[in-house]
């Protein structure tokens, strides 16, 4: 079986909305009797890539990929393209169609499923393409999904939180991967990271320039997808999603995703929540072991419900 970071060279393309084409990188795992296929969708910022220690950790019994959303990874975004989070949930149907479709062959032709795990922004983006197509998901399996409820237009707005700024002051530019590493490295949040994520992140999130290597996601585009995360509607359609979710948080700290996860999961038909305190945002990068077994745990007990049927 080929590594997982062999696996991760090789990547498809999914034509998605506005001529994107999105890359889908095989992650981990081999298709086999029983072996559902997962797509793992990204954080803001992040890139398929960065997860590869949680796809690691699903093999064997998963065959896992993950898609780059417009303007992060190894997918560009259309030229001109103002940010909006609908389109980048045209990129998780296109890239989650993709790996449902194929390649199949005689083995997986029998009872494989997809399951989508979803960090933050990729969270939201799941349940995007869960609710434009019911059937294509067996289970999502959420960690921390920017989903939140509509804002009253009658309110005063928010005052804009340190993140869009945070992004807009990254750096771009580092003389080798190897120094940017070191400096990722050395300080929060990234220097809580697995090493393997660290330097998947950095690795697969970089690409060579005139000045040593660049960044694949600008720091303008992923300051304004941070804008743009509350003010999507994807809250408004939960109720009508009808695909098992589970949703998944980390201790509940202010101004955290995890403040509304447990919302999420009551508002959806089919949701159940489970609190991970141990865990803060950055969990699938932190402690990618116990990610993958939340996905495989969260497979095992779906599967039991469907062998003995609901409570």
């Amino acid at each position: 079986m080929a590594s997982a970071a062999a696996l991760s060279e090789q990547h498809l393309r999914a034509p998605s909305s506005g001529g994107t084409s999105v890359a889908v990188h095989e992650l981990a795992g081999t298709d086999g009797p029983d072996h559902d296929r997962v797509l793992i969708a990204h954080a803001t910022g992040f890139h398929a890539r960065a997860y590869l220690p949680v796809a690691t950790g699903l093999t064997p019994r998963f065959h896992t990929f993950g898609f780059d959303a417009r303007g992060h990874g190894d997918t560009a975004a259309p030229p001109g393209w103002a940010v909006e989070w609908t389109g980048y949930g045209d990129d998780a149907l296109a890239a989650a169609e993709e790996v449902a479709a194929g390649p199949q062959s005689e083995q997986t032709k029998q009872g494989e499923r997809l399951i989508g795990f979803g960090h933050s922004m990729g969270g939201a983006l799941l349940l995007m393409a869960a609710h434009r197509a019911p059937r294509l998901f067996g289970l999502l399996v959420l960690f921390e999904p920017i989903v939140y409820p509509p804002v009253d237009p009658a309110a005063e707005p928010p005052p804009p939180g340190p993140l869009p700024a945070g992004a807009r002051r990254r750096r771009r530019t580092f003389p080798s991967i190897e120094e940017a590493v070191a400096h990722y490295g050395s300080r929060p949040p990234l220097d809580a990271f697995d090493p393997e994520a660290l330097d998947a992140y950095v690795r697969y999130g970089f690409t060579p320039d005139d000045e040593g290597v660049r960044l694949k996601c600008e720091p303008q585009h992923e300051a304004a997808t941070f804008e743009q995360g509350r003010i999507h509607r994807t809250w408004d359609l939960l109720a009508d999603i009808q695909t098992p979710v589970v949703v998944a948080s980390g201790r509940i700290e202010d101004a955290s995703p995890a403040e509304i996860a447990e919302a999420i999961a009551e508002r959806l038909p089919l949701g159940r929540y489970v609190a991970m305190p141990e865990l803060d945002h950055f969990g699938p990068f932190t402690h990618p072991a116990l990610v993958a077994d939340l996905v495989a745990t969260s497979v095992h007990e779906l599967d039991e419900l469907d062998d003995h049927g609901s409570p």
